[in-house]
């Protein structure tokens, strides 16, 4: 794959040894020389087996400075008013799901009550490769839709294993300040740390490395 002379040169800049997390973040929003506001990665490459079905990781959480940017949410409930108010582009039952099953797919999280997944169950197919499926495992099928739409359309942060056991997600944008930035990758590290499946033997994070959208990566010290 041939880069970009700009990502050539930044390439130039980084640096092979393992860096310590505020040195690493400095390096990173060193590497922003785009026209437009990267948005920050973390990966984790984590030592579960990802064929073992109770070794998997998927969850959301808040970072305490979101990720800068909002979220389109879409709410299958009975209290529409109520979840549009809270910030969903679209909400209903039985209108909503025909939209989706028509090929409508401009949302990014499907919150859903309890009370309806019998009916949005027949959606699987159709959301479920595009990880927009709700799932009680990272908070979008709950009894409390206006909550979790308003975490959602906030920047609350999905995420699951890949087949290789790593774990990506947003952590914020370059232009944070670097103290945001810190304490949203240590909100999530710290997070990823208190699930860790009882199944999983041997060293959990094995890995974690740092990239904006158009940068090289820099691997980070795991303390």
């Amino acid at each position: 794959m041939k880069r970009s002379k700009r990502y050539q040169n930044e390439s130039k800049k980084a640096v092979a040894e393992v860096l310590p997390l505020d040195q690493a973040v400095r390096k990173v929003k060193s590497f922003g020389s785009t026209k437009f506001d990267q948005t920050v990665e973390i990966v984790l490459h984590l030592g579960i087996d990802p064929k073992q079905a109770d070794q998997m990781v998927r969850g959301a959480v808040s970072l305490p400075n979101g990720i800068g940017k909002a979220r389109r949410v879409i709410a299958f409930c009975d209290d529409a008013d109520a979840a549009l108010a809270a910030g969903a582009i679209e909400a209903g039952v039985d209108e909503l799901i025909k939209k989706v099953t028509d090929g409508w797919m401009d949302f990014d999280v499907a919150i859903a009550s309890p009370k309806v997944m019998g009916k949005v169950g027949k959606l699987g197919r159709v959301l479920g490769p595009q990880g927009k499926m709700p799932s009680p495992k990272n908070g979008t099928v709950t009894a409390d839709v206006v909550q979790a739409v308003k975490d959602f359309a906030a920047g609350k942060v999905e995420f699951r294993n890949d087949a290789g056991g790593n774990v990506h997600a947003v952590v914020g944008k370059l232009s944070f300040e670097e103290p945001k930035l810190l304490e949203n990758i240590d909100a999530f590290v710290n997070h990823m740390k208190k699930i860790k499946p009882s199944a999983m033997k041997g060293t959990y994070i094995k890995k974690v490395c740092l990239s904006a959208t158009m940068s090289p990566s820099v691997q980070v010290e795991i303390v």
